[in-house]
């Protein structure tokens, strides 16, 4: 394992964002050698530093949500309404490589630096503003989270059973989104700055990320007309594809293609379904999609789920059991492939901290976090040496309450 990747190294991110699409950004460059100070109020920080499933961890500025996505960064508090303040922010700036934030459209420009200015204090910056609307449009000025989102992008009203929708995923998958679409244009620009020395604004907005997402499914209203609905488990492009009942728990099948189709019917020693007409064809298997599930189960139901998926698992037919998310991380592929690290907590409690490292493997290794999360301006002294800062300088800051 390697602790981080080299991709990024070099690189400096000013990360002023909050909760989590931003600082789920942030994450992902930091988990590629990029160096990401994190710049937060004085007192408070990132909100996130207060949620999550553990009442003591988020009273101690620790929550879980902030401890998820934060190793690997270093804190430096800053009040960017404080004039004081504004100036260290202008000389990291002129530094930096790449500022990424996520307040409403327009909160960094009433501080006295919108995009033009940042752009004068520093020609190659690359600058990413994450927002639920964009930066421009009717909506711009609304408040957005997750669940706003999921309403607004139609991801709710394909989720869950025609009885149940519109239901909300069980994690949030906007915001998630919304993170990866950032790191991946800032890396995008920064490949564009190495050959122009430009830099670029990166205007992200989670809605419009959200709906790019769903690809297929709106393409079947733009292209085909036809308006996407709630499925539950099934499989609108294919069948037999969802969820199926078995003996003692729920198994995904998805044989979506013909020669899937005939071995599964094989190895559930089912060659009357091969035959029937209502199942002979891929058409066909959609239209009558219930009562070809109703068979399956049939004979799904006579064993467990560890029987049906040891039968299938090395045919060429996709399948796996239904996990709860503790099952799923007790996976020799995903222990295998290192995708949790352990770094120590930012408190110095003896307890480790498990985080999840890059979904990336660099050059056949995996990826993760070199340092754990900061404390509230744990680095702010060192940051402020770094930059030029005499002692007296620093200590006068305090005091001002810049920092």
């Amino acid at each position: 394992m390697r602790p981080d990747a080299d991709l990024l190294v070099g690189v400096r991110v000013l990360d002023l964002t909050n909760v989590l699409a931003g600082p789920f950004a942030g994450y992902q460059l930091a988990l590629m050698g990029a160096e990401v100070i994190k710049v937060e109020v004085p007192g408070t920080g990132d909100l996130a530093r207060n949620l999550g499933g553990d009442p003591e961890l988020s009273a101690a500025g620790l929550g879980i949500s902030f401890l998820a996505q934060n190793s690997g960064k270093r804190s430096l508090t800053l009040d960017l309404k404080n004039p004081a303040g504004r100036e260290v922010f202008e000389r990291l700036v002129g530094e930096a490589d790449v500022l990424l934030e996520n307040f409403r459209p327009g909160v960094l420009a009433r501080l006295g630096f919108p995009a033009d200015t940042l752009r004068e204090l520093n020609p190659g910056l690359v600058y990413c503003a994450v927002s639920g609307f964009g930066q421009t449009g009717p909506m711009r000025g609304r408040p957005a989270y997750d669940q706003i989102i999921q309403g607004l992008s139609g991801i709710m009203s394909v989720t869950g059973t025609p009885e149940s929708a519109p239901t909300r995923t069980g994690f949030p998958i906007a915001d998630t989104l919304g993170g990866y679409a950032a790191a991946f244009a800032i890396s995008a620009a920064l490949v564009k700055r190495s050959r122009t020395g430009i830099g670029s604004f990166l205007d992200v907005s989670m809605l419009e990320t959200a709906v790019a997402a769903m690809g297929w499914v709106v393409s079947d209203y733009l292209v085909g007309g036809r308006v996407p609905r709630a499925m539950g488990n099934e499989n609108a492009t294919s069948a037999p594809s969802g969820t199926f009942r078995t003996a003692d728990g729920a198994l995904n099948i998805a044989a979506n293609k013909q020669e899937q189709y005939v071995e599964l019917c094989r190895v559930l020693d089912r060659p009357d379904l091969l035959t029937d007409e209502r199942f002979a064809t891929r058409e066909s298997r959609k239209t009558h999609r219930s009562e070809l599930k109703a068979e399956l189960e049939k004979t799904l139901e006579r064993h467990s789920v560890a029987h049906w998926d040891n039968l299938l698992a090395d045919t060429g037919v996709p399948v796996a059991p239904v996990l709860s998310v503790e099952e799923a991380l007790t996976l020799d592929q995903l222990s295998e492939r290192e995708l949790f690290h352990e770094v120590s907590m930012p408190d110095g409690r003896e307890r480790s901290l498990r985080v999840l490292g890059s979904s990336v493997h660099v050059d056949g290794q995996a990826v993760g976090p070199t340092t754990r999360p900061p404390r509230l301006g744990e680095h702010t002294t060192d940051i402020l040496t770094e930059l030029g800062y005499t002692q007296a300088e620093i200590e006068s800051l305090a005091k001002e309450g810049a920092t």
